[in-house]
């Protein structure tokens, strides 16, 4: 990257409030430059411009609308982060393929704001219809709810949305990774649900042998590709996400088996079993929970795409 001229330097200086520099200003002449040069380069990595966007108001307070209505070149646009270090991070996305949430560090779900880092996988659009999935299933469950587990939270995403939508009830948030419950605890923090979710380190059921008989509803997004598919995703899964999260083994079946077998143990009757699934695994999924003979009025749900997303079942 060439070094802004001494002109362009002049443009930008720190704000100080109480004597902190906080934030930075650049002129809306070279953030408008450079925007038009970035959407650019977007296009012809085959790249969605709008991650420029999305990118630009992760770092200031101009949002989707400012931008296409075009940037005064008399504007003093104030950014969170110097100018150069937005530059470089849009270069690491073009060159190294690293997904734009996290350069920002978070990203938004349902109503959400979350912190994410390559610790967890980036929450999924598709993945808030299990939120939707959960709620709408309370008049034919246990009503009202008490005890609901999200499993592999990863950055608590699920668990956030699960005590969004029952703020009567405990949610109880687990994961192998300590430090995907960091993040998790983070977000749930900051989203205000700290009180609501109770975090557990380990491997699905095993740290809540104390809830056996007693759970509500089960909800997980597990690993679900299979391994030797990994290398083909898109550059931007598989060199920066999780494989921790992702993989499923050799059918990509290994963790949802886990969860089909134990799952009956922790259930009350009429709990709620919810998982997300891969593109073309509903059959089998089906077939593991009819063969477990511990489960009723087995479903099967697809995403706004129309793909088969979602696996639903209810505890004898």
């Amino acid at each position: 990257m060439q070094r802004p001229s001494l002109a362009r330097e002049k443009t930008r200086r720190k704000v100080s409030i109480n004597g902190v520099s906080s934030l930075l200003l650049v002129s809306g002449e070279e953030l408008r430059a450079w925007y038009e040069e970035a959407k650019v380069a977007a296009i012809a990595a085959g790249i969605s411009p709008y991650e420029v966007d999305w990118l630009i108001g992760a770092f200031s307070t101009l949002d989707r609308l400012a931008l296409r209505l075009g940037i005064s070149p008399a504007a003093r646009i104030e950014l969170q982060i110097p100018f150069p270090e937005l530059v470089r991070l849009w270069q690491q996305r073009l060159q190294d393929c690293v997904p734009v949430q996290y350069l920002a560090g978070k990203t938004t779900w349902r109503h959400l704001q979350l912190k994410v880092t390559p610790d967890v996988l980036i929450p999924r659009p598709e993945t808030e219809l299990a939120i939707d999935l959960a709620i709408a299933s309370r008049s034919t469950s246990l009503d009202p709810p008490q005890h609901w587990v999200d499993l592999g939270t990863g950055s608590g995403a699920i668990a956030i949305g699960l005590a969004s939508g029952f703020p009567a009830a405990t949610i109880h948030a687990v994961d192998l990774s300590p430090q995907a419950l960091e993040i998790a605890r983070e977000n749930a923090r900051n989203c205000g649900f700290e009180k609501n979710i109770k975090f557990y380190q380990g491997a699905w059921f095993e740290p809540l042998k104390h809830l056996k008989g007693q759970i509500c509803g089960m909800v997980s997004n597990p690993p679900y590709i299979p391994t030797t598919a990994l290398a083909s995703l898109q550059p931007e899964v598989a060199r920066h996400e999780p494989h921790l999260a992702l993989d499923g083994g050799a059918d990509g079946l290994d963790c949802l088996r886990i969860l089909v077998d134990a799952a009956p143990d922790y259930l009350r009757s009429g709990g709620l079993w919810l998982v997300e699934m891969m593109a073309g695994q509903a059959q089998q999924v089906t077939a593991l929970l009819e063969a477990r003979g511990s489960y009723d009025n087995v479903q099967i749900f697809s995403d706004l795409a129309g793909i088969e997303r979602f696996a639903c079942a209810y505890r004898r």
